[in-house]
C-alpha cells in the first residue's frame, strides 16, 4: 500500500455502492453456526444509506437489532449440517463532508453538556501503562493550545513515531505491541490515538468502516470499482462555541479529518464493539477464509491520492 496520505478531499456529495463478500469453507460438517454481522452502514447527518441487503448461504432466518452503541447487528443461526457459509452484503451510501470543527478553549471540557455527550468515551483503558513512547506522546499532546489543536496533532504524531506496516500486528494485539515494534496497521493508530486523547480528557471513540481508495479512472464521469479493505479511524468530541458538543472524525493513518470518501459502519469503545463478523460453530472442522469489499462510485477519483487501509 502506498505511503501517500489522502489529500483534502472536495466539498461534494459522493455516491458509492458496497459490496462485501465473505465466504468460510470447512473441511468437515459444522453444525449451529452463529453469528452476528455489523456490517451496514451508519445511517447519519453525513451519510445517508439507499439500499442495504444481506444474502445468506445456507439460506436462514436473519434477525436485526442495534447493540448498545447504535450500530445495526445482523444475527443468524445455522442449525443443520453444512460445509460453507457465503455472506454476500451490498449497500449503497451517499457521502457528504463534515462540517469545519470549531476551536474553542480547555474549559469546554468541564462543562456538564460534554462530560454528558462523551460518556464512556473519556474513561481510559490503560492498555499500555508506562511504555516509554505512550508517556513520550502524552507529554507532546500536552503542549496543544486548544482540544481541536491535540486532536490535529494526534493524526500526526502516530504516523511521524509508527510506521504503518501490514503484518506488524495481528487483530487482536495489543497496544503493546505496536508501541515496541514502532509499527501498525489502521487499528493499531486508533487504539493509541484513542488512548492518547482520552487521557487528555476528550472523549474518544472506535470507528469501524471503509475507506474509498483511488483506482485508475481518468474520465470524471465514468464508474471506477475499487477493492478495499476494512478501515478504522476516530471520532473525537469537541465543544462547540453554542454549547453543544460535536463528534469530528480523524484519520490518523492518512494524516487528517475524515471526508466524504469515508464510509461509516459504526463506533465503540475499541475494535472488539464493531467486528464485521463474529462467530462461532460446533464441529471438528478447519475453516478457510475468503473475504472482499468493491467499493463502486459513478465519479472518478483524484489518481495522486492514495490513502492507507
Amino acid at each position: 500500500m502506498s505511503d501517500t496520505a489522502e489529500k483534502p478531499e472536495k466539498s461534494k456529495e459522493m455516491h458509492f455502492a458496497i459490496k462485501y463478500l465473505t465466504r468460510y469453507a470447512y473441511d468437515a460438517d459444522v453444525v449451529d453456526n452463529i453469528n452476528a454481522l455489523r456490517v451496514r452502514p451508519a445511517s447519519n447527518k453525513r451519510q445517508t444509506v439507499d439500499e442495504f441487503t444481506v444474502r445468506l448461504t445456507p439460506d436462514v432466518r436473519q434477525h436485526r437489532h442495534e447493540d448498545y452503541f447504535g450500530t445495526e447487528v445482523v444475527e443468524f443461526e445455522i442449525v443443520r449440517p453444512h460445509r460453507e457459509l457465503v455472506v454476500d452484503v451490498r449497500a449503497r451510501v451517499s457521502t457528504r463532508p463534515q462540517e469545519a470543527p470549531s476551536d474553542t478553549s480547555w474549559e469546554g471540557l468541564r462543562e456538564s453538556a460534554y462530560r454528558e455527550t462523551g460518556g464512556e468515551f473519556l474513561f481510559q483503558s490503560e492498555d499500555a501503562p508506562g511504555h516509554p513512547l505512550l508517556i513520550e506522546l502524552r507529554k507532546e499532546l500536552a503542549q496543544a493550545p486548544s482540544p481541536l489543536a491535540a486532536v490535529l496533532a494526534v493524526s500526526e504524531l502516530i504516523p511521524d513515531r509508527l510506521e504503518y506496516r501490514k503484518g506488524a500486528t495481528y487483530v487482536d494485539s495489543p497496544l503493546t505491541d505496536a508501541l515496541n515494534a514502532r509499527a501498525g496497521v489502521c487499528q493499531d493508530f486508533v487504539h493509541l490515538g484513542v488512548n492518547l486523547l482520552r487521557h487528555r480528557g476528550i472523549a474518544a471513540r472506535y470507528v469501524s468502516g471503509y475507506l474509498f481508495t483511488t483506482g485508475s479512472a481518468e474520465n470524471s464521469l465514468e464508474v471506477e470499482s475499487v477493492e478495499v479493505d476494512t478501515h478504522a479511524w476516530i471520532e473525537a468530541l469537541l465543544p462547540d462555541k453554542d454549547g453543544e458538543p460535536a463528534w469530528i472524525g480523524i484519520d490518523p493513518t492518512n494524516r487528517g479529518l475524515t471526508g466524504p470518501r469515508h464510509v461509516k459502519i459504526g463506533h465503540g469503545r475499541h475494535y472488539a464493539d464493531v467486528p464485521p463478523i463474529k462467530g462461532v460453530y460446533r464441529g471438528h472442522a478447519n475453516a478457510k477464509l475468503e473475504a472482499s469489499v468493491t467499493m463502486t462510485r459513478s465519479e472518478g477519483a483524484d489518481p495522486t491520492s492514495a490513502p492507507r487501509v
